[in-house]
């Protein structure tokens, strides 16, 4: 199976309004800290745009309202696959990303059979606290031999100038966060992007 090079993560269904019509297929809605109707309305709505420009849309950590709603894909973290009902989400046809930082996170996620597997943070990310320092390139190149065919995803301090060295490294998608969220002109960011990875 082959990912869109190009992945960015949001926060709100509001990012996706403005990202999606400048051509975003495959994109994360990563909502944090809010209570169970906010995050399937959320969902909810993510869902509803990413239909209408005929984008995937991976809901990250709420799979319970990723079933619910029909969504394509779900992404768990290590703390998520404690919780997470594997079967029930393979069971609605949801395809799942797993994230790993270390060897032991890799085995645990290639047991569960994922369509992808990110490796974060490849640069150091200001994103949230992580217990892990920078992956640096050359565990791209580990993992991708490790994992095979499996999609690779890059993730953690990428930037469009940074996204070519991932890619020779073997990561076959990469994605963003604050590069666009926290930029000057987001939608330029966007384009940018998609101008030079996809």
């Amino acid at each position: 199976m082959k990912l869109h090079r190009f992945y960015p993560i949001f926060e709100n269904a509001e990012w996706l309004g403005r990202a999606l019509p400048l051509g975003v297929k495959f994109v994360q809605l990563r909502v944090k800290n809010q209570p169970s109707d906010i995050v399937l309305a959320q969902v909810r709505a993510a869902k509803s745009l990413c239909d209408a420009h005929g984008a995937q849309l991976v809901v990250n950590d709420h799979w319970q309202e990723a079933i619910k709603v029909g969504c394509d894909w779900v992404h768990l973290g290590q703390e998520d696959l404690v919780l997470a009902d594997i079967s029930a989400i393979r069971a609605a046809g949801i395809r799942i990303g797993i994230s790993t930082h270390d060897y032991v996170e890799l085995d645990r996620a290639m047991a569960l059979d994922p369509d992808y597997v990110a490796l974060g943070p490849i640069y150091p990310t200001i994103l949230k606290k992580m217990k892990w320092h920078q992956q640096g390139l050359e565990k791209l190149t580990e993992w991708k031999l490790l994992i095979g065919n499996i999609p690779l995803v890059a993730i953690g301090g990428m930037t469009v100038e940074r996204a070519a060295d991932a890619f020779s490294a073997g990561a076959d998608c990469v994605s963003a966060v604050t590069d666009i969220t926290l930029n000057d002109d987001p939608d330029a960011r966007i384009r940018h992007w998609l101008e030079q990875v996809e």
